[in-house]
């Protein structure tokens, strides 16, 4: 098998008449391409589809200023909200290869496309993966004007008005959406999704009382509960969140019932593997010295691992997701 673009033994004979030659030959042979070792020279670009002021944004934000500080080069957060997400995911697609355009999103990255007819790209093919950064149990909260306290409470009164309840989403295909999904499905009950554009005015009308609960993050709403704007009736967690410690599980009251939702970071496809594994190290890196313990402060679970991890997480994330979105029909109209 020849190999294209070696050297011939002529070429080598030759340049072993120079020592210095000869090294700098097997230096070209060995090290990466020169714009991967130079990276970063410039400012980089984290994009997050959705609008600032959520969950998303918030631990976005706090990865770019540690890239930020690791690499001693600018990372900028642009939100770049719309079409579910896409809109964002389509710029970043389309960027070049370089590492100078990264990705930051929620899992609804890869689930969202499975709710919608035309998606400008293709998760799997158009994008490499680069780490997973924290999972996100969710918490279900309703707005103070529902009356009731628990989530035994939030059922009964679902059942007793099928489908009168308005959850909000923060994103058709989201894992808050498919949660409320499986929660109608463990509960026995129905009720109304409506569609936001980003989770902060979901919140906003969850809070001002146009609707009455909402399925997402823990970290969104906790400071919300803490102020009595809302009320948090259990966390979609295994066990109870150190942040919110009084508030019981949804499996306490449905046993086996849990979801989550989560963050990662991708490049456009090809982009050089060197500079993945760079930037792989450094949220590794990032974790290991004070963003873990920030994101277990904000009710996350920290991720990590390497690219490859996180591949496989997201190739299982899409299978178990599509099978509920096939159960209950969710799409895009």
């Amino acid at each position: 098998m020849t190999i294209p673009n070696t050297p011939t033994r002529r070429t080598l004979r030759a340049a072993a008449t120079s020592g210095c030659a000869f090294a700098a030959m097997l230096g070209l042979l060995a090290s990466p391409p020169a714009a991967a070792q130079a990276w970063p020279d410039k400012t980089v670009r984290m994009v997050i589809p959705f609008p600032p002021g959520g969950t998303l944004d918030k631990v976005g934000r706090m990865l770019a200023q540690r890239l930020q500080e690791q690499f001693g080069q600018t990372f900028i957060v642009e939100n770049k909200p719309g079409g579910n997400g896409t809109i964002g995911g389509d710029a970043v697609a389309k960027a070049a290869a370089d590492g100078y355009t990264l990705l930051f999103n929620a899992s609804t990255f890869v689930t969202a496309p499975l709710t919608m007819k035309t998606v400008p790209y293709k998760v799997q093919t158009d994008f490499v993966p680069i780490s997973l950064v924290a999972q996100a149990p969710l918490s279900i909260a309703i707005g103070n004007k529902v009356g009731v306290t628990d989530l035994k409470g939030l059922v009964a009164a679902a059942k007793a008005q099928p489908g009168k309840l308005n959850f909000a989403t923060g994103s058709i295909g989201s894992a808050g959406h498919l949660c409320t999904a499986r929660l109608e499905q463990a509960a026995g009950i129905a009720v109304t999704v409506v569609p936001y554009k980003g989770t902060a005015p979901a919140f906003q009308d969850l809070i001002g009382g146009q609707i009455e609960g909402f399925i997402d993050p823990v970290l969104g709403s906790v400071q919300f509960h803490r102020n009595n704007q809302l009320r948090v009736v259990a966390v979609t967690s295994a066990k109870r969140l150190p942040n919110l410690p009084d508030v019981p599980t949804a499996s306490e009251t449905l046993p086996g019932f849990e979801c989550a939702s989560w963050y990662g970071l991708w490049a456009p496809a090809k982009t050089s593997a060197d500079i993945v594994a760079r930037l792989n190290a450094a949220v590794n890196k990032a974790l290991a010295a004070d963003l873990a313990d920030k994101l277990v402060a904000d009710g996350l679970v920290p991720g990590g691992g390497s690219p490859a991890d996180f591949a496989r997480f997201q190739a299982d994330d899409i299978a178990a997701s599509a099978k509920i979105v096939a159960e209950k029909k969710i799409s895009v109209e």
